[in-house]
């Protein structure tokens, strides 16, 4: 899968000004059967431009960057790093719902290891733009094993999609697993079943 550089992501802000944008979020506030003009809304295309540069700042931001500070002075050490429970908040593409979940992340150094918060701010970068959960697992996946130069690198998403559970079939309690493995983790299911008991515990 091919990872998109942030220069192809989106226009320019010189292309879309805020004002536009503001415009188009009145309009749609009218759409909904709101008056844009009251006092209580008056400001709130504003709001949601704020909130939507914060949902959605991974477009400007390059995950591989992120990772180019490493570690080489590990004394030898090449079993797996695993970094459970990392917090997940996204949207999903279809209906621009949020999608709520946690992130674990194991891999297997390759001579050097990355600073732990990085492998956060990794999950960060790309949950930070809109999304599908399969494609959000395997950029986060593919993204560490290239810039780690990793033996192996797992990831797995657990996370309810208010998409499902606010509208649709509404089933609140329902959350979607994604795993998706490389290198050893693929190839080795000793490794791949050791990381699944780590995440479970």
């Amino acid at each position: 899968m091919k990872l998109v550089k942030d220069t192809e992501k989106r226009p320019s802000q010189k292309e879309v000004t805020d004002k536009q944008a503001e415009e188009a979020f009145r309009t749609i506030l009218s759409w909904i059967g709101e008056n844009p003009d009251r006092e209580g809304l008056i400001d709130t295309p504003k709001r949601v431009i704020k909130a939507f540069k914060e949902y959605f700042k991974g477009y400007s931001q390059d995950a591989e960057q992120e990772l180019k500070k490493t570690f080489g002075e590990v004394d030898g050490y090449d079993d797996m790093v695993v970094e459970k429970n990392i917090t997940l908040q996204s949207h999903c593409e279809h209906h621009m719902a949020p999608m709520i979940g946690v992130v674990h992340i194991a891999y297997l150094p390759n001579e050097k290891v990355v600073g732990l918060s990085k492998l956060a701010r990794t999950v960060e970068v790309f949950s930070k733009r809109l999304q599908t959960q399969e494609r959000l697992t395997m950029q986060i996946a593919k993204t560490l094993m290239k810039a780690l130069n990793a033996k192996g690198v797992a990831v797995t998403i657990d996370a309810a999609h208010q998409c499902m559970t606010m509208r649709g079939v509404k089933k609140e309690r329902t959350t979607t697993v994604t795993n998706y493995f490389l290198g050893k983790f693929k190839d080795d299911l000793s490794y791949q079943n050791r990381y699944l008991s780590y995440i479970t515990k």
